[in-house]
């Protein structure tokens, strides 16, 4: 079984910044990617932005509406993503999921998903 544990949510002004935390932990064949979706009351889950668990840096993929405020990095030994959000805006506001993509043996992927944290940004 995988689990995630998220922190670093919470509810800020516009402008200000958070830092979300997820480590992975369980019985992993192995990681293909890490990352965050984010999900407003009606509306479906979208990718805010994830990174590839390659050795080294990874490939990072950002959503148009975070790109260059947000900036996700990883910790491959600790199997740990971050999401660095900077200049917030109210529209940000929505609850933040953890993604794993986990590869199995037999080259499938599967989906993992966290408990979910809630960020509020007020104006």
């Amino acid at each position: 079984q995988v689990n995630l544990m998220e922190s670093g949510g919470g509810s800020v002004q516009a402008g200000e910044s958070l830092r979300l935390s997820c480590a992975a932990y369980g019985n992993i064949f192995s990681i293909k990617s890490m990352g965050w979706y984010r999900q407003t009351p009606g509306n479906a889950r979208e990718l805010v932005a994830d990174i590839t668990f390659v050795i080294g840096d990874g490939v990072a993929n950002y959503d148009d509406s975070v790109e260059g405020r947000f900036t996700i990095s990883k910790d491959n030994s600790q199997r740990t993503v971050y999401l660095q959000m900077n200049a917030l805006r109210p529209e940000d506001t929505a609850v933040y999921y953890c993604n794993l993509k986990e590869r199995s043996g037999w080259g499938h992927d599967y989906d993992h998903w966290g408990q979910g944290t809630q960020v509020t940004v007020s104006s």
